[in-house]
């Protein structure tokens, strides 16, 4: 059954061909007979090549996208320069990094390109490197210094040289028993002291919490106000912190149970109940009669017991979030140095045709301001923008972005209220003669930056004018430059520019004309 029922679709459609290429062939005869009445017969055959041959052109196309989509589609391959998700958190550090050199080579600035290749360089140093990095804050008074010697004599293994002095930042390079990488301890300057030295030594010690796997912050009773915000902002860092309440000898056992439950209320959904630490790092001597002082030693073993157990099992996670959070911070600074770089190339581009569209005005003034609305904004300006911010328009799309912010300053009362602001301004310093032609041309100029401002701000925002649309932008860019500050230091600008060039115009214009040479 197969093959005959082939056969007969085969004959089929042969046959449906042939009606309609018999029917085509019949219109051509017709339209060839209905010309040959119609035309000279010298100019039929002209007139059918051409008629032909642009229906070709045009089935051709409509057609040849259509092709090439499916032909692209159809190839099942992906963009080549996608890069492949990351696996682990390291790999997405690295990405980061290859981000930032991708920043470095668009910044033009050499200071600030340097000052950002730096510090690439050490978040790929610490990508690279063995140690667990554990920070120590504290008050002066709470024992932090007292804690530090503790751990330093306490601890299982080496205790290396101080390291990284950096002012008042010491690191010891300490081995814990059993834990594969090295433990890095820094001891930080005291937080919340006096003077404007005491604020430069906390913003010293604010700054290693950024470079930290493990925060360790050490009080001597509840959390004071003081030491409440440091800890807000130490927890709100997204890295593992651990409160110690030292000088527990000093109290009762009910007393510090007591502190113990009020601290763990008051962090209760920031860090876990059994990240709050007792510690006695610096017990004070008991007196002995007829004898020296004992020296207890210090308690500290709950403490040790959980910094060995939180890098035994979390290590290497806090390792890998360290570093990925420092290199988004790193790729999150390139970004806003580009940013300011593209906002003060845009800036220049909105002047430039700021001052051209004054110039075109004040050579051919025209009859009504009205036409500012799409006649100001001129869609090359929009193009250029784009194209600083890597962003490729065509010419309708600029002409089409320049017309929809055109009206907009015109629905607004943009056009008006700023002529009527022009015209106030120049009116004080201009004769009648001259004051029409110089507000149109300075008007033209200032509605540009408006409008030229406004185009920044949505190429900044993604090709997006966000949730109150284009009308609130425009209207805040408007206010903007209407302020007083750039408001004068338009005009000084126009002056020179517009004004005292059609001055000039003028006074050349009404000279009487010269004697003709004998």
């Amino acid at each position: 059954m197969k093959p005959p029922a082939r056969l007969w679709l085969w004959l089929g459609g042969g046959l449906l061909a042939l009606v309609v290429v018999s029917a085509a062939l019949q219109a051509i005869n017709n339209l060839i007979w209905q010309l040959s009445y119609l035309l000279p017969a010298w100019l039929v055959a002209p007139f059918l090549l051409l008629l032909f041959g642009g229906s070709a052109l045009l089935i051709a196309r409509l057609v040849w996208p259509w092709l090439e989509g499916r032909r692209r589609g159809g190839s099942g391959q992906k963009p080549a320069d996608a890069p492949a998700p990351p696996g682990n958190r390291q790999e997405a550090a690295q990405q980061q990094l290859q981000a930032v050199d991708q920043l470095l080579e668009r910044i033009r600035d050499a200071v600030q390109r340097e000052a950002l290749q730096q510090e690439r360089q050490r978040v790929a140093a610490e990508l690279e490197r063995g140690d667990l990095v554990v920070v120590v804050f504290g008050t002066g008074s709470a024992g932090k210094t007292s804690l530090i010697r503790a751990l330093l004599q306490d601890v299982v293994g080496q205790v290396g040289a101080a390291m990284g002095s950096t002012d008042a930042c010491v690191s010891y390079r300490l081995r814990l028993r059993d834990l594969p990488r090295g433990l890095r301890l820094v001891d930080t300057p005291g937080i919340l002291e006096a003077g404007t030295e005491g604020q430069r030594r906390e913003q010293l010690a604010r700054a290693q919490a950024a470079n930290a796997d493990l925060l360790v912050l050490v009080v001597d009773g509840d959390l004071r106000a003081a030491e409440q915000e440091v800890f807000s902002a130490l927890a709100q860092l997204g890295k593992r912190l651990l409160l110690v309440l030292n000088k527990c000898d000093l109290r009762g056992a009910e007393e510090e149970r007591r502190l113990l439950a009020l601290l763990r209320r008051r962090c209760q959904g920031r860090i876990a109940p059994e990240d709050v630490i007792p510690a006695s790092a610096a017990p004070q001597s008991v007196p002995m009669p007829g004898g020296r002082p004992l020296q207890p030693p210090p308690e500290i073993d709950a403490l040790l017991r959980r910094i060995a157990q939180v890098l035994h099992s979390d290590g290497e996670e806090l390792i890998a979030d360290n570093i990925l959070l420092q290199s988004r911070r790193l790729s999150d600074a390139g970004r806003r140095l580009l940013s300011q770089q593209r906002q003060a190339d845009a800036e220049a581009v909105v002047d430039r045709y700021s001052w051209i569209s004054a110039g075109v005005l004040a050579a051919t003034p025209l009859p009504g301001i009205d036409l500012l609305g799409t006649a100001a904004v001129n869609a090359q300006m929009v193009v250029e923008i784009g194209r600083i911010y890597g962003i490729t328009l065509s010419r309708p799309a600029a002409q089409e972005l320049a017309v929809s912010v055109g009206r907009t300053l015109a629905s607004l009362g943009v056009i008006k209220g700023g002529m009527s602001l022009i015209g106030a301004a120049l009116s004080l310093n201009l004769p009648a003669l001259l004051l029409s032609r110089a507000v149109q041309a300075v008007g033209a100029g200032w509605l540009t930056r408006v409008a030229g401002r406004s185009f920044i701000t949505y190429f900044q925002q993604d090709q997006d004018w966000g949730d109150g649309g284009i009308q609130e932008v425009v209207q805040r860019q408007y206010d903007l430059n209407r302020r007083d500050s750039a408001l004068q230091a338009f005009l000084a600008a126009a002056f020179n520019r517009v004004v005292e060039p059609l001055q000039r115009r003028q006074n050349q214009e009404q000279l009487p004309p010269q004697p003709p040479r004998r």
